[in-house]
């Protein structure tokens, strides 16, 4: 089976628009940078793993249904060992060469990757919009230091959502007040997610 291509921006492309370390809430600048043809390539997924001079794209999904915010554990079969046994509010992973029709990748394209991404993850039933909420970063840890995370705040209208992979256990719907109490379990992009939960879930 030949290896997977998964989407990276370089990182001085991120140094030149302003890298920041946690929640930034100016998306617009990001995302059109970002999804700039000229600005991202593909490359193989275990290059990318350990090379800081590119981050990894990663939409992160976090479910709300009302005031209520959607939590997991990761379970072992998830593809980031480094993350096992966290609990995360967001779904998430890897865009690939497989969601483009071309050698770069575009707004459309990005679009394309974050429907696949959510539905082959979970199964979602009730209608539902969403919006680009912030992006993080967490240059931190080894994981952090070479993906980016584009956060996309999926509201339902009615509380129909299922796992539909291994990995994803222990479905909750937690408040944010809830979260903050379990602040220490949480993955790193998850805490940054939900000291910033203020200022995403009211923009």
């Amino acid at each position: 089976m030949s290896e997977e291509n998964i989407l990276v921006v370089p990182r001085a492309v991120f140094e030149k628009i302003g890298a920041f370390q946690g929640l930034s809430l100016e998306t617009d600048r990001y995302i059109q940078a970002f999804l700039d043809p000229a600005n991202n390539l593909f490359m193989p997924r275990s290059l990318a793993e350990e090379d800081p001079t590119h981050k990894q794209i990663i939409p992160y999904l976090v479910i709300r249904v009302q005031n209520r915010i959607l939590t997991y554990t990761r379970g072992k079969s998830g593809g980031e060992a480094r993350l096992h046994a966290k609990i995360s509010l967001g779904i998430g992973g890897h865009m690939n060469d497989g969601d483009s029709h071309a050698k770069h990748f575009d707004h459309d394209a990005y679009l394309r990757a974050v429907e696949r991404e959510l539905h082959e993850e979970l199964e979602i039933t009730a209608p539902y919009h969403q919006r680009i909420a912030g992006l993080i970063n967490d240059d931190s840890n080894e994981v952090g230091r070479v993906h980016l995370g584009v956060v996309h705040l999926i509201d339902l209208d009615q509380e129909s959502v299922q796992a539909r992979e291994d990995a994803i256990h222990n479905l909750q719907l937690l408040t944010p007040t809830e979260i903050i109490e379990k602040i220490e379990d949480l993955e790193s992009w998850s805490a940054i997610c939900a000291r910033g939960f203020d200022q995403m879930l009211s923009a």
